[in-house]
């Protein structure tokens, strides 16, 4: 089988480089364990950090070792009674072909409750529940609020916009990289206002768009995207911190925001989460958000890249914003 490895940390941005496809023997399922046949995986920016050797919230990918990340695939032979062959189920070892796993490591999912089965890797997966923990729980959304949402075409940024939406917002606004990208953010996920970062100073734009100040801040961005947040926010506004890809390929490290200051007298409350610590609101997540999609009240794109070789350049890709929703690979 082939798998993807982690051939050098990069220095700033990665390239093909840093990656190596190798091949290697399909494993062999060990008590209680599982051997699944991957048949789509994810990419996320998350993993930019764990190509670095530095502590963070999850270990560093280790050089010269398979990469891992979340996947979907079949299992094709099971030592565990209820885990049977041709089950579809979810779990973390994807960047190679085959992956035996313990069976407390992966989630059996439904092919027929989905749009597509790499619909369990976004929008009804870890990515959609990062969304809706983000902006319900940790920003704590109420109806009425005035939302902003950076990176809003991504595979995050896109669900958070129109849960918001779905649940009373007065008013959501999203920002993107390109014109395309903010059309897709009015025109089919019915944020309010998009705003195309490219095309003038975020903090200008986000103050025309948001006369009256916003009431919550879901961050994807950091930068200057924070920054123009935390001078537009109300008073007890708040942040939910999910992400800075702003900064991930930065090799020095980045001033923080220059207004930071104005936190202490709006009162704002800005909290970072880790969505593994969320995994209680599973079962709520999904039936909400899953009635939506069912519905056709809540819109999921993916970006679909095809062959496992090709996983390095679509995650080569997403760090450059080429992905609208979420970015798959399938195998």
């Amino acid at each position: 089988m082939k798998e993807i490895r982690l051939a050098a940390r990069p220095t700033g941005w990665p390239t093909a480089a840093n990656f190596e496809i190798a091949e290697t023997e399909v494993p062999k399922p060990g008590d209680g364990q599982v051997l699944i046949r991957n048949l789509f995986m994810s990419v996320d920016p998350y993993m930019r950090g764990r190509m670095n050797d530095t502590k963070s919230y999850v270990a560093p990918f280790p050089v010269g070792a398979p990469l891992d990340g979340g996947a979907i695939g079949e299992v094709v032979a099971s030592n565990v009674d209820d885990l049977p062959v041709g089950a579809v189920v979810a779990h973390g070892y994807g960047w190679r072909e085959y992956a035996a796993v313990d069976a407390a490591r992966v989630r059996v999912v439904d092919p027929a409750a989905a749009p597509t089965l790499s619909a369990y890797l976004g929008v009804l997966g870890l990515t959609g529940l990062t969304a809706y923990v983000g902006l319900l729980d940790i920003a704590q959304f109420r109806e009425g609020d005035t939302v902003f949402v950076s990176g809003a075409a991504g595979a995050v940024g896109s669900v958070a916009g129109q849960i918001a939406r779905l649940r009373g917002a007065k008013r959501v606004i999203g920002s993107a990289g390109s014109a395309e990208k903010a059309r897709h953010l009015t025109e089919d996920l019915g944020f309010d206002v998009a705003l195309n970062y490219r095309d003038a100073p975020i903090r200008d734009q986000l103050r025309a768009a948001a006369p009256d100040g916003i009431d919550v801040y879901f961050d994807n961005v950091g930068g200057d995207h924070l920054e123009a947040a935390i001078d537009t926010l109300n008073k007890f506004g708040r942040v939910a911190l999910c992400g800075a890809i702003a900064q991930y390929n930065e090799a020095a490290p980045p001033a923080a925001p220059r207004n930071l200051a104005l936190s202490i007298g709006k009162e704002l409350n800005l909290r970072g989460f880790i969505v593994g610590n969320h995994s209680h609101r599973m079962s709520d997540f999904v039936a909400e958000v899953g009635g939506w999609l069912r519905s056709g009240q809540l819109s999921a794109r993916e970006t679909v890249v095809d062959g496992l070789v090709n996983a390095p350049e679509a995650f080569l890709g997403l760090l450059r914003g080429e992905n609208t929703g979420k970015m798959i690979v399938r195998l």
